[in-house]
């Protein structure tokens, strides 16, 4: 691929370690003050050991540059990796760049991408691919999880490793010019919306409610009133649940209370007949 090609045998070297060690970032948060910032100077540490082979006193500014605040999609982060990494070289080769750029533009790229980040790979691709897991998974097919892990994490691996050169080999003019040219925000709303429908197949779908409740007739069958909420709106029932429990992560509620409450919920509406 052009990416990888247009890197030279060194730092295709430094790159792809940086690319191995990206998988540690999210094993090494600190608290809130520092959040990832560990893990990030962990992953660029090849750069800065190499570019800085002969500055000692170049590279303790640059690990000290590295400390500061750091969270991002890490599928998406290690464009910034590789972003700092030219950045870095260029600051230890040239003295009248100005270091501190490179953390002003790795602080102001942490919001543009992980909404990207997260709107691909967890507001989509997840869902996707655990709509697809759990389908399997509750026919008690072995694939289920199987195909899970594929499907998120195969994409996953591979926008890693090519943002890692992209960011190296672009530079920080490659996301000017994606907002520049509005494809930026094409991307967010194409992945949005994507989304959106995603979750609204997998509520009508995937959760259930059917009534046993029932309106006795003397000398007829019984009126199902899970007939006549088909017969108003399919799926209200699903929907109100989801919108709900949508509601409660809104107000900030902790997802095991809500996942509790339902399970609580569903053995008491079990226990009294109306489910």
């Amino acid at each position: 691929m052009k990416l990888t090609k247009s890197v030279s045998p060194q730092d295709k070297k430094i790159i792809n370690r940086i690319f191995w060690r990206s998988f540690t970032v999210f094993a090494s948060r600190v608290g809130a003050t520092k959040a990832h910032a560990p893990g990030f100077m962990y992953s660029i540490m090849p750069a800065l050991d190499k570019y800085y082979e002969k500055d000692k006193a170049g590279h303790r500014e640059a690990m000290m540059r590295h400390t500061t605040w750091y969270n991002i999609t890490q599928n998406v982060g290690t464009f910034v990796m590789g972003l700092v990494a030219s950045m870095e070289k260029k600051t230890a080769q040239d003295p009248n760049f100005d270091p501190e750029t490179t953390v002003a533009i790795k602080t102001s790229l942490m919001g543009p991408l992980s909404g990207i980040g997260d709107s691909i790979f967890w507001g989509v691709l997840r869902v996707i691919a655990a709509g697809i897991g759990i389908s399997l998974a509750s026919q008690g097919s072995v694939l289920g999880p199987l195909l899970f892990l594929i499907i998120y994490n195969v994409p996953s691996i591979l926008a890693r490793y090519y943002l890692t050169y992209m960011g190296f080999t672009l530079g920080d003019t490659f996301i000017q010019d994606m907002y520049k040219s509005g494809s930026m925000q094409l991307l967010n709303k194409a992945a949005s919306t994507l989304g959106l429908m995603m979750i609204g197949c997998m509520t009508a779908t995937m959760v259930q409610f059917k009534s046993k409740l029932s309106i006795p007739i003397t000398g007829g069958k019984p009126i199902l009133i899970q007939t006549y909420f088909d017969q108003l709106w399919k799926g209200l029932i699903p929907l109100l649940l989801t919108l709900c429990c949508y509601w409660l992560l809104s107000k900030k509620v902790n997802v095991n209370w809500i996942l509790l409450g339902v399970l609580i919920l569903a053995i008491i509406l079990g226990l009294i007949g109306v489910v």
